[in-house]
């Protein structure tokens, strides 16, 4: 099943976080973990649709590493894998 984001939303896939602090520490499976704030972007909508009908263009693109807000994507899962669909506004920045 493919998954299409519909006007201004973005559906990434988050990265798996660090198993090792920076410390040196590896952390057991059944630490508790914070909630991604990095990912890849799989599919984007077709842009966010002003009152006068304007679409404005994306700055993201699929493919891009973004660094999102931690708490602003909504969690999904199809197909037993997790995604999240954030908004373009979630998006704090490319990483290159």
């Amino acid at each position: 099943m493919e998954i299409k984001p519909l006007s201004d939303h973005i559906l990434i896939e988050a990265m798996p976080q660090e198993e090792k602090t920076e410390s040196g520490i590896f952390l057991p499976q059944t630490a508790e973990k914070e909630r991604p704030e990095q990912g890849k972007v799989v599919a984007v909508g077709v842009g966010k649709r002003l009152s006068s009908g304007k679409v404005i263009p994306w700055e993201v693109k699929k493919g891009d590493v973004v660094l999102f807000t931690k708490y602003g994507p909504n969690e999904i899962k199809v197909n037993g894998k997790e995604y999240l669909i954030a908004k373009e506004e979630d998006i704090l920045a490319i990483l290159e």
